[in-house]
């Protein structure tokens, strides 16, 4: 039996915020896939990440968020920002963030690396590209993670490959994402 990831704490944790708030998990992350850029939408409330962290620890899930790296070295808060995920990138060696994930992906035989496309909570019709450059360059699937408040379900939709076509991919990830419901339906994806 494999070890889990997820520290009995947040397991636990995460088990009774998921009671409390009525959650479910949905379809969960494919076990064959080690490497992946995982992206969370609608995005429509800070409450967002409170089910998304909650969902990736109930699914044993080691999924990371980039942060600046002094967010990660403060004295106890950089312990917490680090078991909730929190990987830090130097990002004064190397402007580029999309470099940046690549070369993490790179160093490693396992990692998730949680972005948001919207870049906010409010409605945004054009997300940002990142994510998407991140993934071609490493040669990592994207993961298309999301919250349906209206089902109160947290999961992983289906393994998209990009093909270097940005706008025809983007398209067919948002269709997943147009049936689900943000907290704020009228802020998610058109």
């Amino acid at each position: 039996m494999a070890q889990r990831k997820t520290s009995t704490f947040w397991y636990l944790f995460s088990r009774f915020w998921f009671w409390i708030t009525g959650w479910h998990l949905g379809p969960q992350m494919p076990p064959d896939i080690p490497k992946a850029m995982m992206i969370a939408a609608p995005h429509t409330s800070n409450w967002d990440f409170m089910q998304a962290r909650a969902a990736f620890f109930l699914m044993d899930v080691d999924m990371k968020l980039t942060i600046k790296k002094e967010w990660t070295s403060i004295p106890v808060l950089g312990a917490l920002v680090r078991s909730l995920g929190g990987l830090g990138v130097d990002r004064s060696r190397n402007n580029s963030l999309v470099e940046a994930m690549i070369d993490l992906f790179k160093k490693s035989d396992e990692l998730v690396i949680l972005i948001t496309p919207e870049g906010t909570r409010k409605y945004q019709p054009k997300w940002r590209k990142g994510f998407y450059h991140a993934a071609v360059g490493a040669g990592v699937p994207i993961l298309l993670g999301y919250l349906d408040y209206e089902k109160k379900e947290a999961g992983v939709g289906p393994a998209f490959y990009p093909t270097g076509n940005y706008e025809a991919d983007v398209e067919v990830i948002k269709a997943f994402y147009r049936t689900k419901k943000g907290r704020f339906p009228e802020q998610g994806i058109r």
